[in-house]
């Protein structure tokens, strides 16, 4: 059976084998079959569908879409060779040596529907700039305070603060469950955002458990494995 191959950059991740008769997801969510824990990833992002002798990618609809080999696509019948970019990541597809593979034809095999990346982008570019520039304003400066777990405070001056095990995190939080990358907090143009990511560990603001994405106020209080965080602003 084929193999996909999740790659960043010029590592790879994992490898997934394909099965007839099943399909398989991609996307951030942890209920997915492969995924990719990237906020540029939506959380069902797309899915590989056995159909005959053959797999089908579709887009479910995405934020920021699926590309195979630089083009834009819904869906498409998957080919030796094809490389499938979803967020920063790529996924591989090839048949394993000697298998038998499904032939090309003209018909519905090709009946995919793409769009020319350098296309896409041009028409990106041209509604972005028919639309008015948002007012520019630097406001009050994000901050969470450690109330346990940890002592000082983290400026959140950078766009993206990743919360997780990982030890490149910003903020590193440890437990049964806590996702390498567990949450996030993101600086958008009306306030600081706070996302569910991943893992078994539950996001909690105020006692409430968060799985997707909150706008924070002064004091609300954030838990995630073992840290806990206090949320404010400062001018």
């Amino acid at each position: 059976m084929p193999i996909l191959i999740l790659k960043f950059k010029d590592s790879t991740i994992s490898n997934h084998k394909l099965q007839k008769g099943k399909a398989i997801t991609i996307g951030r969510r942890s209920n997915n079959d492969i995924v990719i824990e990237n906020l540029a990833v939506s959380g069902h992002h797309a899915k590989i569908d056995s159909v005959g002798d053959g797999f089908v990618l579709t887009d479910l609809q995405s934020k920021n879409g699926c590309f195979v080999n630089e083009q834009l696509i819904t869906s498409h019948w998957l080919k030796q060779g094809d490389i499938i970019n979803i967020g920063k990541h790529s996924i591989h597809f090839s048949y394993t040596k000697n298998e038998p593979r499904p032939k090309e034809t003209s018909g519905n095999m090709d009946q995919t529907m793409v769009m020319d990346t350098s296309k896409y982008r041009k028409m990106m570019s041209q509604s972005a700039s028919s639309m008015p520039a948002p007012k520019q304003s630097a406001g009050p400066r994000g901050v969470l305070a450690y109330l346990s777990g940890g002592e000082g405070e983290v400026s959140l001056d950078k766009k993206l603060i990743k919360i997780g095990k990982d030890t490149s995190s910003d903020i590193e939080t440890h437990g049964l469950g806590v996702g390498q990358t567990a949450a996030t907090v993101s600086k958008r143009p009306n306030g600081y955002y706070i996302s569910f990511v991943g893992g078994m560990a539950k996001l909690k603001v105020n006692s409430k458990t968060i799985k997707d994405s909150r706008l924070m106020k002064d004091f609300d209080v954030i838990e995630i494995g073992s840290v806990k965080l206090q949320f404010f602003t400062k001018e």
